[in-house]
């Protein structure tokens, strides 16, 4: 396989099913179907070509692999690299597991400009691959800026009601802090004279103050995609407009993209100003974690109060990130594994009862155990792993994190905790409301559990939950000696600072 470019074929297979979607022609009815059918296949075709990469993945090595490099602008020494490590080869595959899930569940909820949702959603899959795979800082933001394009067209065009003010406000959040983040990195190429990663991160020597100032660019790009408090207000309103399968990729893979950012770059990059900055880091996220959870109690939407709580799980992952200790920083990864299919999946549950009712008032809803038993368990199985039971997915994820926090400093890890109490409130207050109690409203006697194809959409996700809660090492071990390579390095550049201030 080292002479086959497999990572170049995941990230660009999808867009060969968008060319067929944009030029098949023929009556309405029939481009709709080819078009649908096409998306499926390709993704497909894409998830099953992913998996090559786990299969063939050496846990013990901590560089990169699959490492395909080709001189793109050799004039300014910018180069097409890709590659991945322990760290990004489950974001990777998060993407291409997702992305199929999406065309299903859009099978029948979208009946408008199917061939122009088919081919955005294949083109957010390249950009979304592409991003987690670039090994060169220019080729990263263009995939990673890349992604806003698909996605603000799938909340403009597919959204509710107030889909182009979610849309625009989506985008110039995150527009904006990328832009700081291009500057930052035009500094760095200005620096060492490549945008070419590893050689970044071998030469790239610069004094405290120029650390923090980049480190702040980068994190105002980060962080609105995390999203962190209080860059966070974007997400409810992006959610709640977005079509459902929109709020399952929004929630699934793109607020990975601030998580994996802060690991791949702002950390090994700017070790000085990431121990500095650190403690503002743990204040932020204290403060999403405790504050969204209280916001989510009161919400009368369902997508708004899920909504929330990615918010409050996401400060779960920036405290892991940032502890620096193998605990914290796996947790780390292993929450946003973990929170990608779990949203996902509780996102999806809203989406199987909006398609029948054209509502997600909570009030509107009430006994549904009584009409739909299948949809009930699904939704409780999903709510039980969002709150962290014991067995599933979420559990490990925030153990890890509270382990590695409380190793750190005690504080954060007993305020952080509070969130475990706050998060089971709202959660199973959201169910008892949706599923439990009499069915007493007219509108919903009529209403039909789960089909075969909305099964056939869940299915895999319970399964993934039940395999990472009870086998996480099968995640863990294959990140281990990346993540214990980026702890080293970390601890050495700051040793190698102390040293050199010790030093006149």
């Amino acid at each position: 396989m080292s002479s086959w470019p497999i990572l170049s074929l995941v990230t660009f297979l999808p867009l060969v099913g968008a060319l067929f979607c944009l030029i098949v022609n023929g009556p309405k009815e029939a481009v709709d179907r080819n078009c649908r059918s096409v998306a499926l296949v390709t993704t497909l075709a894409t998830f099953l070509i992913s998996l090559l990469l786990w299969i063939r993945f050496d846990p013990t090595k901590a560089g990169f692999q699959f490492e395909e490099k080709v001189a793109w602008v050799p004039a300014l020494n910018i180069g097409y690299h890709v590659g991945i490590d322990g760290i990004s080869l489950f974001f990777v595959l998060l993407s291409t597991l997702l992305t199929p899930i999406c065309i299903l569940a859009s099978w029948e909820s979208i009946k408008v400009r199917v061939r122009e949702y088919m081919i955005a959603f294949l083109v957010l899959e390249t950009f979304m691959v592409g991003m987690f795979c670039a090994l060169d800082l220019a080729l990263f933001y263009i995939f990673f800026e890349g992604v806003l394009i698909p996605m603000f067209l799938i909340i403009g065009v597919w959204g509710g009601k107030r889909r182009v003010y979610a849309a625009f406000k989506f985008f110039l959040y995150t527009l904006l802090g990328s832009v700081l983040m291009l500057l930052a990195i035009i500094a760095v190429y200005g620096q060492v004279g490549t945008t070419d990663l590893p050689t970044v991160m071998e030469k790239l020597d610069l004094p405290f103050t120029w650390q923090c100032w980049l480190w702040l660019a980068f994190f105002a790009s980060f962080a609105v995609k995390v999203p962190m408090w209080p860059v966070h207000t974007w997400l409810p309103d992006a959610h709640v407009e977005a079509p459902t399968a929109g709020s399952v990729i929004l929630a699934g893979v793109l607020l990975k993209m601030g998580g994996y950012g802060f690991l791949r770059f702002s950390i090994p990059l700017f070790p000085e100003a990431t121990q500095y900055f650190a403690p503002m880091v743990f204040a932020l996220s204290i403060v999403a974690v405790i504050y969204t959870s209280l916001v989510a109690l009161v919400q009368e939407d369902m997508k708004k109060l899920i909504a929330y709580s990615s918010v409050a799980h996401m400060g779960f992952v920036t405290i892991g990130a940032f502890v620096m200790n193998m605990q914290g920083v796996q947790g780390s990864i292993f929450q946003m594994l973990s929170h990608g299919i779990v949203s996902a999946a509780l996102f999806l549950c809203v989406g199987v009862v909006y398609d029948r009712m054209h509502t997600r008032e909570i009030a509107a809803y009430g006994g549904l155990v009584h009409r739909m038993p299948r949809y009930a368990f699904t939704f409780l199985f999903f709510t039980l792993a969002s709150v962290g039971l014991p067995g599933l997915s979420g559990f490990v994820g925030e153990f890890l994190v509270l382990l590695g926090a409380f190793k750190a400093n005690t504080w954060v890890a007993f305020l952080a905790s509070t969130s475990l109490i706050l998060g089971a409130a709202y959660a199973l207050w959201l169910y008892r409301k949706i599923v439990f109690g009499e069915l007493t409203k007219d509108s919903l006697k009529g209403i039909l559990d789960m089909n075969g194809r909305e099964i056939a959409i869940f299915l895999p996700l319970v399964l993934l939950t039940i395999w990472m809660g009870v086998y996480p090492n099968s995640f863990l071990d294959p990140m281990a000696p990346a993540v214990d390579k980026l702890i080293g390095d970390y601890q050495a550049a700051l040793k190698l600072a102390r040293t050199a201030a010790l030093v006149p």
